[in-house]
């Protein structure tokens, strides 16, 4: 790797000034709202998580656990946030957003994507293509230069041992911690899985596999076979919740949606439920778009599901 010129270090380090006092991050409150930066970013993440622990959020803000503590019980006192038992561990409390913290959030997010449209409405299109590419790659390299350097995760195709198990393993823990689903959502996943792997080696199917050390940590599988007439169905896509952020889902996303588009599928589709904020951005940017919402029992809980969709142009 080659070693980054001193003039554009300095020009990067002045650019990241001017976007901290622009955006506001250097105010006593962000983004219209009545709280300091850290208090917005602990929302926007919940907002995009369902739910977290306070350990969880100390983690991913990079703050200490006695200053998120009080931040996290100002938001609780100020009704924005609620607290439950963990499912798994009744000594830990899962945070998530009332129905007022869901208002402030919208009220953040409303300002924060103004400032950004208002930005990018100066710059030309192929502009704004670059900005967020660019500003995409410098924050996961950001964040990989500040994360010790763990065994690399390799992405392969097909079936290994105990594959089924610990996708399964992968679904009900985190959607268990996250939204409250309980053994009918495990258990629907081991099932379903299992038929699915008998028929995964066909042309039109595949499975795809994030291995670190040998270990299972991230899948995603296309089932060409199920939905008939030239249509692909994305499923089981998850990823490990310590690799999270770094990369991985986005390599097994693309992995299959090169398949989709090489056996020229008239349409992918996939069914998920709204929260999942994080994994939306990941399929907006992919070319699916929202095609119908509604409130169902599928998973377990009464959610709302969403079913998207990528025509095969979107890859063209």
């Amino acid at each position: 790797m080659s070693t980054p010129d001193p003039a554009v270090i300095d020009e990067i380090r002045a650019s990241s000034r001017r976007m901290v006092r622009e955006l506001g991050f250097m105010r006593p409150t962000l983004a219209a709202s009545p709280y300091p930066p850290s208090a917005v970013h602990a929302l926007v993440e919940l907002g995009a998580r369902g739910t977290m622990s306070a350990v969880e959020v100390a983690r991913l803000l990079r703050l200490d656990k006695s200053s998120v503590s009080r931040l996290l019980r100002k938001l609780v006192d100020a009704g924005e946030l609620r607290e439950s038992p963990s499912r798994e561990d009744a000594r830990v409390k899962q945070l998530a957003l009332t129905r007022q913290g869901r208002r402030t959030l919208a009220a953040i997010e409303s300002h924060a994507r103004g400032q950004v449209a208002a930005a990018l409405g100066r710059l030309a299109p192929p502009q704004r293509a670059q900005v967020a590419g660019g500003l995409a790659a410098y924050a996961g390299a950001l964040e990989a230069a500040d994360t010790p350097a763990g065994p690399a995760v390799e992405v392969v195709r097909g079936y290994r041992p105990g594959a089924i198990g610990r996708v399964a393993e992968m679904h009900g823990t985190h959607y268990a911690r996250r939204w409250g689903f309980g053994r009918f959502f495990e258990s629907r996943v081991a099932a379903d899985l299992a038929e699915f792997s008998a028929r995964a080696d066909r042309p039109a199917n595949g499975l795809w596999l994030a291995l670190q050390d040998g270990r299972v940590v991230g899948a995603v599988a296309i089932d060409g076979e199920d939905l008939g007439d030239g249509l692909a169905h994305l499923r089981w896509f998850i990823v490990d919740d310590g690799l999270q952020g770094g990369g991985v889902g986005r390599r097994l996303l693309d992995a299959a949606i090169a398949h989709c588009d090489d056996r020229a599928f008239r349409e992918t589709r996939l069914w998920t439920f709204a929260g999942l904020d994080a994994a939306r951005r990941l399929y907006e940017h992919r070319g699916f778009v929202l095609a119908e919402e509604w409130l169902g029992t599928q998973w377990g809980s009464e959610v709302t599901e969403q079913r998207f969709a990528r025509p095969h142009s979107a890859g063209r």
